[in-house]
């Protein structure tokens, strides 16, 4: 069967062990092709009922009794995210606050951990969040700030970063590292355990931003031998728009970091209220404040459904995903112009692929104006499609790709304006 040929896909579907998952999401429109489930995932229908069960059931009749048993709430859901998405045993991630507070946090307590040591490596191609939060960093202590150019143009290859690249960067100086495992904007694939020994070896350590990897692929961190991650919720892990985020602190180095924000929730003895700070040795040392119960709640329906499916299944639907994505551009895209900026080989690729072309932002915003297709796009030329393993079928993808062949063919994308647009 040619991939061109739209019964390629509808047998992929047929064989689908993860297709029974669908019904578990929310689609009004069932006509569009979804393909920005890395920028936000569909809402589960476990969650409605999850929030209205909370606010009606536990908010409206125990108001602040409720903390009883809300309080540690962090800690369980943490431990979901651990068990059903990143290969972490119990007690070493909190699901809590946004990202970039997380992130915050990790790299302080990684440099304070590593006070004799001056220099921050990061590479150019990472989240701006990132890139911005080490440049206060580096600027607020005198550090040296290396960022590894891996940008397009550059040797790195799709952006991805290798140990054998890293290592021209590396010295007794470093204090940490942080790369993302699933660049945000290529796809690209980044080894944790490979650059996790290569920086120990030097006595760094290494902070991972999982946000564009959590829910798509399987990353077993303790395996690895992760030091400390961050990561999101509400890409792959269909939690909704700002849902609160995770840190992953290993529990080998959990005694000895010390965050720089201090809140009443890391106090070993949170309900003394003493004088002073003395923070908790285990997970609970690096939560700040009060929890998000309803967050929480949509974080933990949305990852009992990953933890259903299984990462391991999910990881194998993204490869076979992202394999006909790939065979579709050959065929259809990159006679008009397109090129791949995502490696050809499934090991070193998330969920989503980068399409690349000089009239990538007006396509991008054509693709939703007139074909029903919601992909997103990135500075400075790409088209980002994802398939999302647990709401996305196969031939909705497919039919995606088509419709972007016949715009770009048509020429469509012309009759856009890209001026005012703000989010894409």
């Amino acid at each position: 069967m040619a991939i061109t040929d739209r019964q390629y896909a509808l047998d992929l579907d047929a064989e689908d062990p993860l297709a029974k998952f669908r019904d578990e999401f929310i689609n009004n429109t069932p006509e569009m092709c979804y393909l920005d489930g890395n920028s936000l995932g569909r809402l589960p229908k476990r969650t409605v009922k999850a929030v209205n069960d909370f606010m009606l059931n536990e908010w409206a009749n125990e108001v602040v009794d409720g903390w009883s048993h809300w309080i540690d709430e962090a800690q369980p859901t943490g431990d979901l995210i651990g068990r059903a998405a990143l290969g972490a045993a119990a007690g070493q991630v909190l699901a809590c606050d946004t990202t970039s507070v997380n992130f915050f946090q990790l790299i302080g307590a990684a440099l304070r951990a590593r006070p004799d040591r001056k220099t921050i490596i990061i590479d150019a191609a990472n989240f701006p969040t990132d890139r911005y939060i080490i440049q206060g960093y580096a600027e607020r202590h005198g550090l040296t700030l290396i960022t590894i150019d891996n940008e397009e143009g550059s040797d790195c290859a799709h952006e991805r970063i290798t140990p054998e690249i890293l290592e021209k960067y590396l010295s007794q100086d470093v204090a940490v590292v942080t790369l993302e495992v699933i660049q945000y904007r290529s796809g690209a694939r980044n080894d944790i355990k490979a650059i996790t020994d290569l920086c120990r070896s030097y006595g760094a350590l290494v902070v991972w931003d999982a946000s564009h990897a959590v829910g798509a692929i399987e990353m077993n961190l303790d395996e690895s031998g992760a030091d400390l991650a961050v990561g999101c919720t509400y890409k792959y892990g269909n939690s909704g728009p700002g849902a609160p985020a995770w840190l992953f602190v290993a529990k080998r180095m959990q005694a000895e970091l010390q965050v720089p924000i201090q809140g009443w929730f890391a106090q070993k003895d949170q309900f003394a209220m003493g004088p002073e700070f003395e923070k908790s040795k285990d997970i609970r040392g690096f939560q700040i404040a009060s929890p998000s119960i309803m967050g929480l709640r949509v974080i933990r329906s949305s990852f009992e459904i990953i933890e259903e499916a299984g990462i391991d299944a999910i990881a194998q639907k993204c490869a076979i995903g992202t394999e006909m994505m790939i065979g579709l551009f050959d065929e259809w895209l990159a006679p008009l112009g397109f090129t791949l900026n995502t490696s050809r080989n499934p090991k070193e690729r998330g969920g989503h692929i980068s399409l690349v072309h000089p009239e990538a932002k007006r396509i991008a915003v054509a693709l939703r104006q007139f074909a029903n297709v919601i992909p997103d796009y990135r500075e400075p030329n790409s088209v980002r499609v994802a398939i999302s393993p647990l709401p996305t079928s196969y031939v909705e993808v497919w039919d995606g790709f088509q419709r972007l062949r016949d715009l770009v063919s048509t020429r469509q994308y012309e009759k856009i304006s890209v001026e005012s647009q703000r989010v894409s």
